[in-house]
């Protein structure tokens, strides 16, 4: 096999091809070219080699988005074993499942230590090392006992396309946590349909605002950058910072962004109220892992002269499954999640008949970068893997380009006494009003027509909205059957880890409160 068509593969070349040009950097601190990378990721590959980690076992990482953190995740899957990357604000008892379900064999935190993580591992009986590196030309340390026994020199070893490299969790946000592991296939192929989509190059540079332990981070900012030869850029502080995100983005010469729709908020919502003086000149900006609304999309390209390109990604695909184009290459579509890159893409109704164009029904792939199934857990995968094609439990249509319309998740969809309304079409009329900055539509049980939307939405910042106007320009807007019975004014909204807002929980969050509302005082 190609040694090339694995992401370590991929990420060799780009060192010997780009050695000196910068890789990784610490806003403010320092910088890593390509070569020195690599060379502290054989180094700490040797180092875990030494401590006797061997092929397939599962290594958990607990970090910030550190330099230890990319170096380490690397250093993991070139010594054959598998990343296991998990959020640092996980209680105790998440730990404790992760850890478990994921059945690693050691968890290694920053050198500050961890200690939800640290006493999870412990009543696991599962080692914990720390990591530290002060300074790129400093020792990168790693605190574990070298086994006696002999073990494989780390320039000997050579990745297969089939080893298992990352084990994620899926959000869970509709049922248990299933586990999802990726191959150097599924990683190798994933990073090169991002690099060719987008047409990322050594001249490119950006700065990670998602977290490092999930997908769109990990996949779309940092090792398609890195297999690339471009340089990638940390926060200081390790996590994203609106305050200091333009100035990171100027200093490091950064010609892209992605992040999710939050996150874009955000960043619109200081441009309005603290614009900068200059903005980079970006060659793109990517949304992902939510739907982003056409208004949105306007707004972004106005205020940070740029185009925006939605794209559409999972897990189990090890995440890009679909993206607009650049503007030299095609038309991207404000409303469209894109067109299909790197693998196939049909439309499936439940009999697995495959659907013309413009008739929606589940999205359904199948490619190179999609796992072969879930880890133990053979309902999931039989559900999931029907009639040769991974369902990813979305409802679309493509219409007559090929551009892929996404309508919602098939068990987020409201069905209004028979009417099946997407949550995201109520979604994006609600965020074009001029004061909404977030907002969110969901299904509530109704007496009379099985379901009924409510919607909750985060004014601007100053601005004096209120139910009754949010009325009205939904009945404006949408056909009266779509129009939210409920408006609830909120100033935050429940969220992953990512920034992507959970319907179904923001549901159950408001119901609760009004369940709570109607429950009589003591003595009333």
């Amino acid at each position: 096999m190609e040694r090339s068509e694995t992401l370590t593969g991929l990420l060799k070349k780009a060192s010997q091809k780009f050695p000196d040009r910068r890789a990784l950097s610490v806003s403010g601190r320092y910088e890593i070219s390509h070569k020195r990378l690599d060379e502290l990721v054989d180094e700490a590959a040797g180092r875990l080699l030494a401590a006797g980690v061997r092929a397939g076992d599962v290594v958990a990482l607990t970090f910030p988005n550190t330099v230890e953190f990319v170096i380490l995740f690397l250093a993991v899957i070139r010594a054959r074993a598998v990343a296991a990357p998990l959020n640092p604000a996980y209680t105790l008892d998440e730990f404790e499942f992760y850890l478990s379900d994921s059945e690693s064999k050691l968890l290694i935190t920053s050198h500050t230590g961890h200690p939800a993580a640290e006493a999870a591992a412990s009543k696991l009986n599962i080692p914990h090392a720390s990591a530290s590196l002060p300074h790129p030309d400093s020792l990168f340390t790693l605190s574990l006992p070298q086994c006696e026994s002999e073990t494989e020199s780390i320039a000997e070893l050579v990745n297969d396309r089939s080893d298992v490299s990352l084990f994620l969790h899926t959000s869970g946000t509709t049922s248990r946590p299933k586990g999802v592991p990726l191959t150097q296939l599924n990683l190798g192929a994933t990073v090169q349909n991002i690099k060719s989509v987008y047409k990322l190059a050594e001249s490119d540079s950006t700065v990670i605002v998602l977290p490092l332990f999930h997908v769109h981070g990990l996949l779309a900012g940092l090792l398609s950058s890195l297999t690339a030869g471009a340089a990638v850029t940390l926060s200081a502080s390790g996590r994203f910072s609106a305050s200091t995100f333009w100035s990171d983005m100027r200093a490091s010469c950064a010609t892209f962004y992605t992040a999710v729709p939050t996150i874009h908020q955000i960043l619109l919502d200081r441009h309005a109220t603290n614009p900068e003086l200059v903005y980079p000149k970006l060659r793109f900006i990517r949304s992902c892992s939510a739907s982003l609304a056409p208004a949105i999309l306007v707004r972004l390209e106005e205020a940070f002269g740029a185009p925006v390109l939605e794209a559409y990604a999972m897990t189990e695909a090890a995440h890009l499954m679909a993206s607009n184009p650049l503007p030299e290459d095609g038309q991207h579509r404000g409303g469209s999640v894109g067109r299909p890159v790197g693998q196939e893409m049909t439309i499936l109704d439940e009999k697995g008949t495959h659907l013309p164009r413009g008739i929606s029904g589940e999205v359904c792939i199948r490619g190179s970068n999609v796992t072969k199934g879930y880890k133990n857990n053979p309902e999931a995968n039989k559900t999931a893997f029907r009639f040769g094609w991974f369902h990813t439990g979305d409802v679309g249509f493509l219409d007559d380009e090929g551009y892929l319309h996404l309508v919602g998740r098939i068990k987020e969809l409201i069905n209004r006494g028979g009417e099946k309304i997407s949550p995201i079409e109520v979604d994006a009329v609600l965020l074009s009003h001029p004061d909404v900055t977030q907002a969110v539509a969901f299904g509530v049980p109704d007496d009379k027509y099985g379901e009924e939307i409510n919607c909750a939405i985060i004014p601007r910042d100053g601005a004096d909205i209120d139910e009754s106007e949010v009325l009205r320009y939904c009945k404006k807007n949408l056909a009266s059957f779509k129009v939210p019975k409920r408006v609830f004014i909120t100033d935050s909204v429940p969220k992953t880890a990512t920034g992507k807002i959970q319907r179904r929980f923001v549901a159950e969050h408001f119901l609760a409160k009004v369940s709570a509302a109607k429950v009589p005082k003591f003595g009333a």
